[in-house]
């Protein structure tokens, strides 16, 4: 048995309130906030599991499969370059043992939302479940900023992931 742990971040500012762009994070569409500044649909939470897979799995980083540069991704569903990437992970023969998932915001209100999120995260990793496991766990924990920094001003989200793959 051979096991590795991965870790990825993203941040991105929030958009123009104005901008009609919607806040997506693991999947979640939230309410009550404008959505994040990005290339796709900047779901900063996909996106740092991805890369948390990535890494563990030692195959590079989210922006050098699906670049910010390729007119293809723009506005692109994360949840389904996440389901992609777990793909490319499970044809290596790692599995995901667990993710742990720390996103950091001032606004809005993550705690409601975060069963919704694990529960999308699981769904786009069924590719790298175990085949004789008893599923993925996915812990997402919100935070706050408590008025430090550009998270505790409101004017983004950071989000840092780490998972664990079994081979």
């Amino acid at each position: 048995m051979s096991m590795r742990i991965g870790l990825g971040y993203d941040v991105h500012a929030f958009a123009a309130e104005d901008s009609g762009r919607p806040l997506v994070l693991g999947g979640v569409t939230i309410a009550g906030a404008p959505g994040l500044v990005g290339h796709s649909d900047g779901d900063a939470v996909a996106h740092a599991v991805a890369d948390a897979l990535l890494g563990a799995a030692g195959m590079g980083d989210l922006g050098t499969l699906f670049p910010a540069t390729d007119p293809a991704y723009a506005g692109a569903d994360s949840m389904v370059l996440l389901g992609d990437v777990a793909r490319r992970v499970a044809t290596a023969y790692w599995w995901v043992v667990n993710i742990d998932i720390v996103v950091a915001a001032e606004r809005p209100k993550l705690a409601p939302h975060v069963g919704a999120m694990a529960a999308n995260l699981a769904r786009a990793l069924s590719s790298v479940l175990e085949p004789m496991g008893e599923g993925i766990a996915v812990n997402v924990k919100p935070k706050r900023g408590e008025g430090v920094g550009f998270v505790g001003r409101g004017e983004g989200i950071q989000v840092w992931a780490v998972a664990l793959l079994n081979k």
